[in-house]
């Protein structure tokens, strides 16, 4: 039977959803086609709205009768939000296309790892970034430090957000602490956040990305690392706090946990591709906690797909 009247046996509200999943993959391939042209690049270098005739100039190694065709995944990649349409400055009447917030994430050098994760599933390399480079993320930002200011801006951006909700929200959960160690901290927005609301409690931020981040086998040996350090003295107001994403696989409440935990799984698939780490589940953080040692723990969302954990030696 041929595929459109198939579809056409299907409800409208059917075949709307139906189709809108089935046809996902027009939207990455779209993606991956801008990539490969050097789309992105082009319109960022350009500095300001280019025209689609600026485009097409620029696409150089374009084939003369197909190139009329780029609206077309121009389109489609504007209704994607990953680029915008804006009025050239001298003429309100014409427009040209922006970056968006998004497009800084399809980065070439995080995007082409995605192509070789297949290949990755059949070989030794300890992720897909690896087999792509031949090196691991920490190591390709010794001599890429665009992309390394680009990922510690967006984790700064993403931790200055999610403390400003966690100090105002949650300050009960910092009251009557001394002092505080952020372990992986970066470059110390969290902790100074919490500093500034609580200026008697001291502050250390210790991070060291390429040992802690993404070791999935080293997870259990921090957490007990941390255990040790917090019952050194008396246990009375100690605790371990975590910041973390607490995947909720089979959260259908309604579409926006539906929607949080496809963007988790989605941070999830990008922890495996780039840097072999993972997003947990309760399950699996309670796992950790009692193997290293901890008696009990809580857990309370705070803001987006981010979760506080509270865990008791």
């Amino acid at each position: 039977m041929p595929m459109w009247r198939m579809l056409m046996r299907h409800s409208k509200h059917k075949l709307t959803f139906g189709a809108i999943y089935a046809f996902n993959f027009v939207s990455f391939m779209s993606l991956k086609c801008a990539l490969d042209l050097g789309i992105l690049e082009i319109i960022q270098n350009h500095g300001k709205p280019m025209t689609i005739t600026e485009l097409v100039v620029a696409l150089r190694m374009l084939n003369p009768t197909k190139a009329c065709d780029i609206y077309r995944i121009m389109r489609i990649l504007v209704h994607s939000g990953i680029f915008a349409r804006q009025n050239l400055f001298n003429d309100a009447q014409e427009e040209g296309y922006v970056l968006t917030n998004s497009s800084p994430t399809m980065d070439p050098v995080i995007t082409k790892p995605w192509s070789f994760l297949s290949t990755w599933f059949q070989n030794d390399d300890h992720t897909p970034f690896a087999t792509t480079y031949g090196e691991t993320l920490w190591d390709y930002f010794a001599h890429d430090p665009q992309l390394k200011d680009l990922i510690n801006d967006g984790l700064a951006s993403d931790s200055q957000l999610v403390t400003n909700v966690l100090v105002d929200k949650c300050k009960e959960v910092f009251e009557g602490l001394n002092s505080l160690v952020d372990v992986g901290g970066g470059t110390g927005t969290t902790a100074k956040a919490i500093a500034d609301t609580f200026p008697l409690m001291e502050c250390i931020v210790f991070d060291l990305p390429n040992i802690v981040a993404g070791l999935q086998g080293r997870c259990l040996k921090i957490l007990k690392r941390c255990k040790e350090a917090i019952s050194s003295q008396d246990n009375v107001g100690r605790k371990l706090i975590i910041i973390d994403m607490v995947v909720r696989e089979n959260e259908k409440v309604n579409d926006e946990a539906s929607n949080l935990t496809k963007t988790q799984l989605f941070f999830d698939m990008l922890m495996l591709v780039l840097v072999a780490g993972k997003e947990r589940q309760e399950e699996q953080w309670a796992k950790l906690f009692f193997e290293a040692g901890f008696r009990s723990y809580k857990i309370t969302p705070i803001v987006g797909f981010t979760s506080l954990i509270e865990v008791y030696p």
